[in-house]
Order: C-alpha cells, then structure tokens, then sequence
C-alpha cells in the first residue's frame, strides 16, 4: 500500500493510536518501536480493542486484513502526516527555541483561534513522532496549524522542518539547552537555526524578535520577515511596561496585563500579538486571548499555598532559563524568599560550570535561604544547604518547618520539584 491509498484509508479512519492503552474506536494503529518496547507485538491487541487496521513493519506480525505491512512503520507515519500536510489547505507556523516554546505556541493559538480554524501541538508532543501527530490532527476546515519542534542534536529541526514544511517559523531564542547533544552553545545556535535555513532556503516568512541580535544579524538581509521590538523603529513596536510579579505591555496604545510572571516570558508574548497583528486578528481580541492564559503544567505557575506565595517553575531548567529565573525572583518585592533549585540535565562537560554558576549567582543576588537539590548541585561549592537526592530534601523538610515566605521552585523536568508543595 503506498501513501495515497494509505492517505485514503486515514480520511476514512482520521484517528490515530500508537498506544493500546489509548486505543479509540476505529482508529489506526502505528506499531512504533523504541529502544525498549515493540509495538508490533500490540498489533492484534489493538485489532481486538476496535481499531480499524494497524500498520506493522514485522511480517509475523500480519495476521489479517486489517494488518498493513510497511518496512519502516515511523517512516510511514511522518510520510503521512507531510502527505496530509500537502493535501490539506492548512497554513503552518512552525516554532522552536531553547526556552519558551510551549508558552509561546499555546498563546499563539489563543490568539489566532479568535478568527480562525486552528490546531497545535499538544503538550510538548514536539519530537519526530509528536511532529506527525500535530500535522494528523489537521481536519478539513483547519485554517492555520502552530507545530511546535524540539530538538536536543544537531540536524534534527530540519529533519523535523522538511517533515512540516512550514509556510511560517518563529525562534524563541538561543539558549544553553541540551549542550551535552548540540556540542555547546555555538551547537544550539546552529541546530535552531535550522528552521531559519529551510525558511530562507524556501522563501517562506519568518517572524522575528528584532531585539535578538542573533536573529536580527542571521536575517539582517532577508525580506520576508515581520518583527516586533522595544526600540527599532523598522519592526513592531511592543513595549514592557511591568513585570512585577505579571508581565504587563503595551502595543498600539493598549495595555494588556498578563498571568505570567517574568520578563522572559514578555517574549512569548510577543511573539503572539506580532502573529495575531499580521493574520489581522482584531487588536482587542489579541489582548482578550493573552490576559485570559493562565499557565499550568508547573510553567511560571503563581500558587497561593499554607500562606506561601510559590512561583512553581519546575517544568524544565537548563542555565540561561534558571538565570532568567533568578533575576527575576531578585525583583519581586518581598522580605522573605526561599529557592529551591533543582539539577540541570543534558550539559555534558559543561555541567559542573554550571551548577556552580548558579549557586554563585545565588549568592551574588543576595539570596539567603536557598535549597540545592540532586547530585549535581551537591558537588557545587557553596555555603547553601545541599541535598544529594529530593529524598533528603523531604527529610530536611518533615524535621524543620519553613518561615512563611515567597518561593520559588526550579528544576529540570526529572527532577519533579513540584513534590516540594507536598511538603510544605
């Protein structure tokens, strides 16, 4: 069976499973295989719990009708989805970054929803099987798809680009994350722009953060870009008015007063009025979508809690977000803070700089009480208290009750640091 007719079949069964645990009613199923699991082996599983055919890349695995052969079944997959892109009428904005993406892509598609048919990325589903299910999940009055992409190597935003193929791509910044698979900063800067250089490479339009010296001296020659800044007069004019604890801004003469919490994340929201004022989304609307997020998912959460006010940003940490963290903590105005910082993963080499860059602008800050949490912030030198695992943290904390205060939690998602508000 090639792409057509399997394209033909999927309009025909538009939903798909790759997991027997979530199998939907007349479904199709892609028996994907990773490094410790085969899904082939759930092809009949999937059969029996109502999906309409599955598709295997083991030929002892096809034991029907129903059971399609193909010889790579994730190949097959993404092939679908670019065939489904191309057939559909979709326009794609296609984003990746360091910091900011899921943020970013979720108050893009608030905005761009208040005129017309749109669809994104759920969660972080941003790799090369969730690129796929975001393109599949495409129907037939979808006006506008905003896919998120991931990358933590070399290559991967274009492998993940020629799947997409964008018509728009935005870049939220550049930023020490996953050093250890990019080979260090200059690595990270090469690996993103990717998406720019299949823009370029296609002609296609590029929204820009023209405050972003990487980005402006890159796309310093290329036409097809529409920017915002605080100060250059040749883009989009955003201004930060506040970001205490709420990011707060200005654009053509209105002010809009957010739910998050920290200048960096005045970025994310830039980006979005910069897409809504280009697709003409009445200006009031933008300003409605924006105000009305409110983050979840541990990002830049602000929960009230046993007399704490807990900044909860424990979805992911890398240095250049857990700097940005920081300075923005030192700026909220309160007399008792408390850190909890949690490791940095994926820095290779560079880990223990790192670790210890952080306990020292701890420190520089003039932050007092501070909790330095896993393995690698306990080999950092710092007169902080250290926990070698959160197990001790939790010890630490059922022994010795904590002042009220304003808090703030940070971390790489394995670390789970938001097991700090159970013990608060």
């Amino acid at each position: 069976m090639n792409i057509s007719e399997l394209h033909k079949l999927f309009l025909e069964f538009p939903n798909i499973s790759t997991d027997t645990r979530k199998i939907t009613k007349n479904c199709l199923f892609f028996a994907l295989k990773g490094p410790n699991f085969n899904g082939n082996k759930f092809a009949e599983e999937a059969l029996k719990k109502g999906a309409s055919y599955v598709i295997v890349d083991e030929e002892k695995f096809k034991t029907s009708k129903k059971t399609i052969l193909v010889k790579s079944v994730l190949e097959t997959l993404q092939a679908l989805a670019t065939f489904h892109r191309d057939y559909s009428k979709a326009q794609i904005i296609s984003l990746t970054g360091s910091n900011g993406k899921t943020t970013t892509k979720e108050l893009i598609n608030l905005v761009l929803s208040k005129k017309y048919k749109t669809i994104a990325t759920k969660g972080n589903l941003n790799n090369h099987i969730g690129v796929p299910l975001t393109l599949l999940s495409i129907k037939e009055d979808t006006e506008i798809g905003i896919v998120e992409m991931g990358a933590n190597h070399q290559g991967e935003i274009a492998y993940l680009s020629n799947i997409a193929k964008p018509d728009f791509g935005y870049i939220t910044n550049f930023g020490k994350a996953h050093l250890e698979g990019f080979g260090g900063v200059e690595g990270v800067i090469k690996g993103k722009s990717e998406l720019f250089d299949y823009l370029t490479e296609n002609n296609k339009h590029i929204f820009l953060n023209a405050d972003d010296t990487i980005q402006k001296e890159k796309l310093s020659t290329y036409i097809q870009k529409f920017g915002f800044s605080q100060t250059n007069a040749n883009y989009y004019k955003i201004e930060l008015l506040n970001t205490s604890p709420f990011v707060s801004l200005k654009f053509d003469n209105i002010e809009l007063k957010t739910n998050l919490i920290g200048a960096y994340n005045f970025p994310n929201c830039c980006a979005a009025i910069l897409m809504g004022k280009y697709f003409n989304v009445p200006l009031n609307q933008i300003k409605e979508a924006i105000e009305n997020y409110n983050p979840d998912n541990n990002r830049s959460q602000l929960i009230q809690k046993n007399g704490y006010k807990i900044i909860l940003d424990a979805y992911n940490a890398n240095p250049t977000s857990m700097i940005a963290a920081l300075e923005n903590f030192k700026l909220i105005d309160s007399n008792n803070k408390v850190l909890f910082l949690g490791d940095m993963f994926e820095l290779g080499e560079t880990s223990s700089k790192e670790h210890q860059a952080i306990a020292d602008l701890s420190k520089n800050l003039g932050f007092n009480e501070v909790h330095l949490i896993g393995e690698n912030f306990f080999e950092v030198d710092s007169n902080f208290r250290k926990y070698k695992s959160f197990e001790d943290l939790a010890k630490h904390l059922s022994k010795n009750s904590l002042a009220k205060s304003t808090i703030l939690i940070k971390g790489s998602r394995g670390m789970a640091l938001e097991r700090v508000l159970e013990h608060l």
